[in-house]
């Protein structure tokens, strides 16, 4: 008895899926629930598997396009489809090898003999009077000697011709200054970027604001303790954890930061689902976490750790990837030095973090060097207005240049 495996729902928005890689080939045997093959739709990466045990027949290829519902394969009650047989040289018998490492030489190819290629002594006497090689001869006597005949006819090569000839049958690949393109079909992730992109920037008031941030009391603080949070919580100290905290502690003072249109009316948050832009394989992806303003600086971190992690792997799931409230993003990982991020719809502000360098700086009278982050919030000028978006991001520099306010919430 066989089943049909078809391409299952993964979302109510979502009609087809591409048939991204087979993790199981045809005629393989398969366990139940076993991981057969990945599905890819334009939100997320979902694995197939097999619904009971026996011999997989693929029935779509990869990079099909599949509607929801199609058939991708079938699985067979029994075991897996008798291998082919194995080619005699992939397995010898001790027997054989012992005869082959005893055997007198013999030509490479069925059929050749070993006068083809070798002149009969007369002929060997004019080659090497006209100092030609008999390998530069083509021999026309019995199983291809070369002849005296042949001999006599022979013509030394010039080196160029020779080289000529020698460059026809090796030919560059490509040559300087050559024009070749390629075309590769764009991922249903990458697309529905690319849409969300156009739509964000065509139906928003988007602008951009920016300010720095002095970084040494972060670093600082992270050089004294690192070592003891990692072994405390089991994970490394970064610099999202802060940021995370900071727009969280900020966002309570700037609600319209945290809010979204919908229709004609504006939905404002009491709490913060903080999306941390990932560069995934495949494309952009912006998993949540959840509830941060209520999270710790370690379970900041487990978090981001783990949401990380399973965008590289593709694991990310739809629910993982839904209902942000507000975005961060980090250039700096690739060295922008700055940026006006695009905001992540339908939310109303993303944040742009930048790579750290230092710049000279006056404090107090005096000119020092400080390790500093341009930082950037691009925000929907029709809910959020200029005086809340410059508020919010000098909050944010307030909070991040005296970590101590975000452990004592002033």
């Amino acid at each position: 008895m066989s089943i049909e495996i078809k391409v299952p729902p993964v979302g109510e928005s979502i009609t087809e899926v591409v048939l991204s890689r087979w993790v199981k080939a045809d005629g393989e045997s398969v366990e139940m629930d076993e991981v057969i093959a990945e599905l890819e739709s334009d939100k997320a990466t979902f694995e197939l598997t097999a619904e009971q045990a026996g011999t997989l027949k693929t029935v779509a290829a990869e990079g099909d396009t599949l509607p929801i519902g199609a058939v991708v394969c079938t699985i067979e009650e029994g075991g897996a489809a008798a291998p082919k047989e194995k080619e005699p040289a992939q397995e010898e018998k001790p027997a054989a090898i012992a005869d082959k490492a005893t055997a007198v030489p013999t030509a490479e190819k069925a059929g050749d003999s070993y006068a083809k290629g070798s002149p009969s002594p007369a002929a060997g006497k004019i080659l090497a009077e006209k100092g030609i090689e008999a390998t530069d001869v083509k021999g026309t006597g019995v199983d291809g000697r070369i002849t005296k005949a042949d001999a006599l006819g022979a013509q030394k090569t010039p080196p160029a011709a020779a080289k000529a000839e020698s460059s026809k049958a090796a030919a560059p690949a490509a040559v300087a200054g050559s024009r070749n393109e390629r075309r590769e079909k764009m991922s249903p992730l990458r697309k529905t970027v690319a849409k969300r992109l156009v739509t964000v920037k065509n139906e928003t008031a988007m602008l951009t604001t920016f300010n720095e941030v002095n970084m040494k009391p972060i670093m600082d603080l992270r050089g004294k303790y690192k070592d003891q949070f990692k072994e405390k919580h089991g994970v490394g100290l970064g610099f999202m954890s802060f940021f995370t905290k900071a727009v969280c502690e900020a966002l309570k003072d700037f609600p319209a930061v945290n809010a979204r249109i919908e229709g004609e009316e504006v939905v404002y948050n009491d709490f913060a689902d903080v999306s941390i832009a990932v560069s995934a394989p495949k494309g952009l992806v912006v998993p949540v976490i959840r509830n941060a303003e209520s999270m710790s600086l370690a379970q900041i971190e487990k978090a981001v750790v783990e949401l990380a992690t399973k965008a590289r792997d593709s694991k990310l799931t739809i629910e993982e990837m839904s209902g942000g409230t507000f975005t961060i993003t980090n250039g700096g990982v690739f060295g922008s030095m700055m940026s006006t991020p695009i905001i992540n719809a339908p939310q109303s502000a993303i944040l742009g973090m930048h790579n750290i360098v230092e710049r000279p700086v006056a404090e107090k009278g005096e000119v020092v060097i400080r390790p500093m982050m341009y930082v950037a919030l691009s925000y929907d000028h029709r809910i959020i207005d200029g005086r809340e978006s410059v508020g919010f991001l000098v909050r944010v520099k307030q909070l991040l240049e005296d970590p101590a306010r975000l452990l004592l919430g002033v």
